[in-house]
């Protein structure tokens, strides 16, 4: 059984291990990188090869080729021919050009320098690609070679290389020989990431052969190392495993808390790879200003040179002067236009801004400022040993929290969708996983309410949208029922066929409501934000104003049926077919 559902732990640890020997660590390239400088220095008559040495080291890949192609001549001695297509084919591999890398790499002679280097890159080269004998044959060139030949290659590297080609031939016996001699090195070196990819290799080897009893071990280690490193990756791909391993030794209570530690560590990769990309935006945008500002100046000059020429020639005659004036003046008058035009639309984007940084940080210190009351309760009756206000106070510190995670993730998501940088996909779903999905996440709030809760959407019905942002609008709906919910109320999702084009997914609650003028207002299209109609429920409208963006983005509709006390239907129509455009 285990071999059957474990099928995905083989190919994440071979392929981990694939990209630990290609690149043991950047010591070795930037061994590589200073050799390569050294050689350089004796290179004033070519000056393109010289070129390509300095991009290859600056990771320039490109400009890496451009050069070193200048420099192909066979005129030129052999060592400069063998330095070459060493440089073309590193920058080929890196590329993922494997084979104009494996052509460069054969052209070179033995008499070169690294020339043992370059045998144990067509190892690699043939590892990538799945030529795991051929890969062996030219790995078996090097690994008995003396220690001073290597210069800047991982021998261990190879040692390993040569486990993993033998384990995917299934010569499971030599694959362990090396593969424990590479764990032995990576032991005593305590390098904690390379130990995790033996860990892993080692798992994998004993999974292959059905000897779970010694892989699981090796699962284990692998897990417990990773949790050292801040490497969010590593740490979700061990969590997985062994909620993997746990799933198979049926204890479900285990696996589901792994599964929940990969999920947090993929989050966390997540929001960290969005802060580099708002990074980068920014980044982007402080040379966009830059360059305005030099074109302005471009402009400016041009000007000055124009009126110069204009006071040198103000002698051919007042007719000339006077048509060119002309032309500047409405030039000016479009120039203004378009500034006057500019500069309304940004009042209109400042206002905005202004109003969401006020409620945002209005609702952030209410929230900060709730809690620290909170705390000082919670600190007073820690001191008196109250248990039962102890547990009252920590539910409520938690949906504080809650809370304001929410309005952040909001703010993030609405700040992504209005920049444009936010990934959009739309794919056939099915509607009844996606409500279960984003329902099961709430059902401590559910509890806490004492709300019951009932989902009868359709197991059939399928529709086309982007699944991230339908969750999005889904868990700001269903937060939105239960905190406008009265206790002991209820929550229902359903679905209902509306037309042949489209299916209506309704998330219904019975409790606060709202007004007519307030619906109303709430489905207008517009930027700025929408003040709640009760005042005692903590909120800011930007969670609906990004659910409405998201919908229409997704090709859908939205509307509500609400009446003040009664309750509310948030009605979102969602496309049943794929639509142009």
């Amino acid at each position: 059984m285990l071999k059957i559902i474990n099928l995905s732990i083989l190919f994440l640890f071979i392929n981990f291990s694939s990209v630990y020997s290609q690149e043991s660590n950047s010591l070795e390239f930037e061994l590589l990188k200073t050799e390569l400088l050294k050689l350089s220095n004796n290179l004033e008559s070519q000056a393109s090869l010289k070129k390509a040495i300095f991009f290859f080291t600056q990771k320039q890949w490109d400009s890496t080729l451009l050069y070193s192609q200048k420099e192909m001549n066979p005129s030129f001695r052999d060592q400069f021919n063998d330095l070459t297509h060493f440089l073309r084919g590193y920058t080929f591999n890196k590329k993922k050009i494997f084979k104009e890398s494996e052509r460069e790499y054969l052209l070179i002679s033995k008499k070169f320098k690294y020339y043992n280097q370059v045998n144990t890159y067509l190892g690699i080269l043939a590892l990538e690609q799945g030529f795991y004998k051929k890969a062996i044959i030219y790995f078996n060139k090097v690994i008995n070679l003396p220690k001073g030949q290597y210069y800047f290659i991982n021998k261990n590297s190879i040692i390993h290389n040569i486990g993993l080609c033998n384990l995917h031939l299934k010569k499971f016996k030599d694959a362990e020989s090396y593969l424990i001699k590479s764990l032995k090195f990576n032991e005593k070196k305590n390098d904690t990431v390379e130990l995790i990819g033996c860990y892993g290799d080692m798992a994998t080897l004993y999974y292959e052969q059905y000897k779970d009893d010694l892989a699981i071990p090796y699962f284990e280690k692998a897990y417990q190392l990773a949790k050292k490193t801040s490497n969010f990756n590593l740490r979700r791909s061990t969590s997985k495993n062994m909620s993997v391993v746990e799933e198979n030794r049926k204890n479900f209570e285990k696996a589901l808390k792994y599964r929940k530690e990969a999920q947090q560590w993929k989050d966390s990769l997540n929001d960290q790879n969005k802060i580099y990309e708002v990074a980068k935006l920014e980044k982007k945008f402080a040379v966009q200003q830059k360059q305005k500002e030099v074109n302005i100046l471009q402009v400016q000059n041009k000007l000055q040179e124009t009126q110069r020429t204009i006071f040198l020639y103000a002698a051919i005659g007042l007719l000339i002067l006077l048509g060119i004036g002309i032309y500047f003046y409405r030039e000016k008058v479009k120039t203004n236009q378009v500034i006057a035009s500019q500069k309304e639309t940004l009042d209109e984007l400042n206002t905005t801004k202004d109003k969401l940084f006020s409620i945002v940080s209005h609702d952030l210190r209410s929230s900060v400022n709730a809690l620290k009351s909170s705390n000082k309760m919670l600190v007073d009756n820690l001191a008196s040993k109250n248990l039962n206000a102890l547990e009252n106070l920590l539910q409520k510190n938690s949906s504080i929290v809650n809370g304001a995670y929410g309005l952040l993730d909001n703010l993030l998501n609405w700040a992504l969708l209005q920049t444009g940088q936010q990934y959009f996909y739309i794919d056939k779903l099915r509607l009844f996983i996606i409500t279960e999905q984003v329902a099961y996440n709430y059902k401590p709030l559910l509890l806490e309410k004492e709300l019951t809760f009932e989902n009868t959407v359709s197991k059939k019905e399928v529709i086309y949208a982007d699944q991230e942002s339908l969750k999005i609008v889904l868990r700001n709906l269903l937060d939105n029922a239960i905190k406008f919910s009265k206790p002991n109320g209820s929550i229902k999702i359903y679905s209902r066929n509306s037309s042949e084009d489209y299916c209506d997914l309704i998330i219904k609650d019975i409790g606060l409501g709202m007004s007519e003028e307030t619906r109303l207002r709430l489905l207008k299209d517009t930027v700025l934000l929408n003040k709640k109609e009760h005042e005692d429920v903590i909120g800011t409208g930007l969670g609906l104003q990004l659910c409405k963006s998201m919908i229409s983005k997704n090709n859908g509709k939205f509307d509500i049926e609400s009446e003040l006390g009664k309750g509310t239907k948030m009605i979102v129509s969602l496309p049943k077919r794929p639509l142009n455009g």
